[in-house]
């Protein structure tokens, strides 16, 4: 395979009872069905609130099933709670394992690895690094050993969380440490991917499209395909809109395109705490 085609979408947060975020998914679906990528990798949020409403993730589940390609998904705190942080309270609901167990039963595997174009892609459950579950010691485990295959291979890690703003050793804050992987788990790992040819980085979770390169590691947060977080309720560090991003991956190199799907709403967070009654 000379190239392989590849659409990001990211915190969908999918429920029956928010149409708003329906309608934008059906938008990509559209996007999706149009342009027929070789694979969609979901980076988590699938749901929107997967540990306390099972029916939100079998919902959400169902509509990826009727995509016209493949896809795989990676976890995000909506769907199986959030890490545990050295700095700041601590998260609500926690990641637990029933969460992620409930999660690989309904949407399928947390992380994965496989080979396309000369690329070894890898596909890795954020939110269990720094929780000391054993699912956090069994993905390092395997980790080690997909990258000691990876055989100087360009890689494109997928991730819900970003791994850091700027910098690897940006410090943590009370505000900000549920946004990116957490101390010291973040250490560990980019000490592990410092050993490969990293070329691509993308994450969710931030509800901002942002594209930057530290070294030579580019950087992508996709945007999220269903809801922005208006500034009052959250800094704005990038762009603030909904869609998605695609890729077109060749032996050693590789194009990204950041895409809004036509149709596509910027729905408003507050519109979605109106429908659940208020404040949550």
């Amino acid at each position: 395979m000379s190239e392989f085609r590849l659409t990001q979408i990211s915190d969908t947060h999918l429920g029956r009872r928010f149409p708003g975020l329906i309608a934008n998914f059906h938008r990509v679906c559209e996007r999706i069905d149009a342009e027929r990528p070789d694979l969609v990798v979901n980076t988590g949020d699938v749901a929107f609130d997967g540990p306390t409403g099972r029916d939100d993730m079998v919902f959400a589940k169902g509509l990826h099933d009727a995509l016209p390609v493949a896809c795989r998904y990676i976890p995000g705190n909506h769907d199986i709670g959030d890490n545990p942080t050295a700095i700041g309270p601590a998260p609500k609901p926690p990641v637990s394992e029933a969460h992620c167990r409930q999660f690989c039963d309904i949407v399928g595997e947390d992380h994965w690895a496989f080979e396309a174009a000369g690329w070894r892609f890898i596909g890795l459950n954020s939110l269990v690094m720094n929780s000391g579950l054993a699912f956090e010691a069994e993905q390092f485990d395997w980790l080690s050993a997909q990258l000691a295959r990876t055989n100087g291979r360009p890689v494109a890690l997928f991730l819900h969380k970003p791994l850091f703003l700027d910098l690897p050793d940006d410090a943590e804050t009370p505000g900000t440490s549920i946004r990116y992987v957490p101390q010291p788990a973040r250490a560990r790992l980019i000490e592990m991917l410092g050993t490969i040819d990293l070329r691509l980085v993308a994450s969710g979770h931030v509800h901002q499209r942002r594209d930057f390169t530290w070294r030579h590691t580019r950087h992508v947060w996709a945007p999220s395909a269903g809801f922005i977080i208006n500034d009052r309720r959250q800094d704005r560090i990038a762009i603030k809109e909904v869609g998605l991003v695609e890729y077109r991956f060749r032996p050693d190199s590789f194009e990204v395109r950041h895409v809004r799907a036509a149709g596509q709403v910027d729905v408003d967070v507050e519109e979605l705490l109106a429908q659940m009654g208020g404040e949550h």
